[in-house]
């Protein structure tokens, strides 16, 4: 069974390795029923936290495909739905396949409807401002989340890629249940800014994206010189590891990582079990990770 960790005030426990959506649905993704596959498989290991977005997709043609992907894998799935807590976020367009933000209380309005349509439910479990728009005063974009929470539109709200000052503003508008912010080895400044400990001083869930790395970056983590002993004497993955270690940076700390394969989505799960000690930990901290 996977540990639990508070998501954040008010909400349930959900289990200390969710699953990130990203990867079915962006740039090589795999065949629908292969994608239906792995969500299956997290939720079979007990995967109790999935977290989405509207623009996990191709383009403005292509918004929600994630969300209606893992509403298909919900209604198909043969567990308690009422045990899984689904998050998913607003406030970034795909206009031609880029990101752009977009943090306007109208378009959020608009992209919150449009998310509960490709979800299939009245009301979102956690919905997140994906990030603040520099157009935008923060407290417009937030209020405009207090207005869909009032409605009963939303449960819990939380935010994305914020600072801790952006956190407190956001906190004097509305209840924050989550953050979501990179943290990785290579990239740290969750820590190194406060986030990670202004949250657990909070009671607030910090949902660790990108926590191998992202891209090009995992893809070094094999080889690395102090995970790959480490991971062997343990009898892990590399990847496990690195996942263990952000999950013991703090018990507010829940990690998310997406998978395109069975196999991958399962070895996310493992790192749960992972108990590392002391020196490990250390090791792992002052070891140097190139971006290069």
């Amino acid at each position: 069974m996977i540990p639990r960790r508070s998501l954040g005030p008010g909400a349930p426990r959900v289990t200390a390795v969710g699953y990130g959506g990203m990867h079915l649905s962006i740039q090589d993704r795999p065949p629908e029923e292969q994608g239906i596959g792995v969500i299956h498989a997290a939720l079979d290991a007990g995967v109790t936290l999935i977290d989405t977005a509207d623009v996990y997709c191709l383009d403005e043609a292509d918004l929600g495909h994630n969300e209606r992907l893992i509403a298909a894998a919900l209604r198909s799935w043969g567990g308690k739905r009422d045990e899984v807590t689904v998050a998913t976020k607003g406030g970034i367009t795909r206009p031609a396949g880029r990101w752009e933000k977009n943090g306007r209380p109208d378009h959020l309005r608009t992209a919150c409807e449009r998310s509960l349509q490709a979800l299939g439910i009245e009301c979102i479990d956690l919905y997140q401002l994906h990030a603040p728009d520099p157009r935008v005063p923060l407290a417009d974009s937030v209020g405009a989340l207090a207005d869909l929470q009032r409605e009963g539109k939303i449960r819990w709200v939380g935010l994305s890629n914020v600072s801790v000052p952006q956190i407190w503003e956001a906190s004097s508008i509305v209840p924050v249940t989550t953050v979501q912010n990179r943290l990785n080895p290579f990239f740290r400044e969750a820590l190194s800014q406060g986030v990670v400990e202004y949250c657990e001083s909070r009671g607030i869930g910090f949902l660790a994206y990108s926590p191998i790395g992202g891209g090009r970056l995992n893809r070094k983590l094999p080889a690395h010189p102090v995970l790959q002993p480490t991971a062997a004497r343990l009898g892990v993955t590399p990847h496990a590891l690195v996942l263990a270690w952000v999950l013991a940076q703090s018990p507010a700390v829940i990690v998310i990582p997406s998978a395109r394969t069975i196999e991958h989505v399962l070895d996310s799960v493992s790192a749960a079990g992972i108990a590392l000690s002391e020196s490990d930990l250390s090791a792992i901290t002052a070891a140097e990770f190139s971006r290069a």
